[in-house]
């Protein structure tokens, strides 16, 4: 073994394949170590002989080369070999060169190409989209609902809808509708609690929203690119069933998935009663989760449904009246499974009756 070491089978005068051969291994001729005591050296692209230093071949780097230094540079820079994605929320190539701020006029250099390379309509969007990232955040709606509401935003700005319209009360409407689109409702007065505009014009801006979405029929370039729907589902009033499951979480029940279960199945009932039909879906969804608390055995008063639901103590007290008399309509044992069933005949006689 004149080289010191052979890896793989000679086959291909042959027109055999060429196979690894285990049993030849590299060795340093010098230390004669079996098994040697190898140390791959990537900085160098040398492969050593860690007892005496020997330089036994030359190998490649095979890790990836989307390497980063900011955890080592005190400057926290990055000069890492590649930039981020482009983001297809923005038009244009987004390859522009950012000049730093060192040496005579670079200040004044960098203000100059800021101007030429984006333009007005880009720093509109980047203002939207941060806007909507706050407030997203704040009511925990997830990134899907971001997305979604600013892939709309962009829709409306491409096509140049709702002029006159303020860019805060379009983002709150946005917002409203992508929670709708995203499965995830909030209510009108969650949305309307974010921003500083007004009832009337939130409400007008989403019917406005509502009509565009319709006629565009969510189709744009935008939309192939990101996985977005492409066809806009109009959806109906938020149900007191869809409100559940996030009230539950917050009334920190001990078992909530239980307790929502038996306020979806109260909700269904509850439909039947004829004083509840013309109230509001979180009316219902609080009176039929504080009587769900007590059929499980965690009760809690109406001041905490209240909070939580955000209604008032008096709505919550009056709704729960209606249902409580309508109780022999609700509770059914065609409307439970049967184990349920029989616990909450069980505490049946512990549901308060105001």
């Amino acid at each position: 073994m004149a080289s010191g070491f052979a890896a793989f089978e000679d086959g291909g005068a042959k027109g055999g394949e060429f196979k690894e051969d285990l049993n030849r291994i590299l060795l340093c001729p010098e230390c004669k170590e079996d098994p040697p005591h190898l140390v791959e050296e990537y900085s160098s692209g040398d492969m050593v002989c860690a007892s005496c230093g020997l330089v036994l071949d030359r190998i490649i780097d095979t890790r990836s080369e989307w390497r980063t230094f900011s955890g080592d540079d005190n400057g926290n820079d990055d000069p890492s070999r590649v930039g981020d994605a482009p983001n297809l929320m923005i038009d244009g190539d987004q390859l522009q060169t950012t000049i730093a701020f060192d040496g005579k006029g670079a200040r004044n250099l960098a203000h100059l190409q800021n101007k030429i390379n984006q333009d007005k309509g880009t720093k509109v969007l980047l203002q939207a989209y941060r806007d909507i990232q706050a407030l997203t955040d704040s009511i925990n709606a997830g990134t899907q609902v971001a997305n979604t509401a600013k892939h709309i935003f962009k829709m409306v700005e491409d096509n140049k809808a709702m002029k006159g319209k303020s860019q805060e009360a379009i983002v709150a409407g946005c917002i409203f509708i992508a929670c709708r689109q995203t499965n995830v409702p909030r209510t009108f007065r969650e949305i309307y609690s974010l921003t500083n505009v007004t009832k009337k014009e939130i409400g007008r801006v989403f019917k406005q929203l509502e009509a565009f979405l319709q006629k565009m029929g969510g189709e744009d370039k935008v939309a192939n690119a990101t996985g977005y729907s492409q066809q806009y589902q109009s959806t109906g009033s938020t149900r007191a069933d869809q409100l559940t499951v996030r009230y539950c979480s917050d009334l920190r029940f001990l078992n909530p998935v239980r307790v929502e279960s038996v306020t979806r199945r109260l909700i269904e009932g509850a439909k039947e009663v004829s004083d509840l039909a013309g109230r509001s879906p979180l009316s219902v969804a609080a009176a039929c989760i504080y009587m769900a608390a007590h059929l499980c055995g965690e009760p809690r008063n109406t001041k905490q449904v209240a909070k939580v639901t955000n209604v008032s103590d008096g709505t919550v007290k009056t709704a729960y009246r209606y249902l409580y008399a309508a109780r022999d309509t609700v509770l059914t044992k065609e409307a439970f499974p049967e184990d349920m069933f029989a616990d909450i005949l069980a505490n049946a006689d512990k549901v308060p009756a105001n």
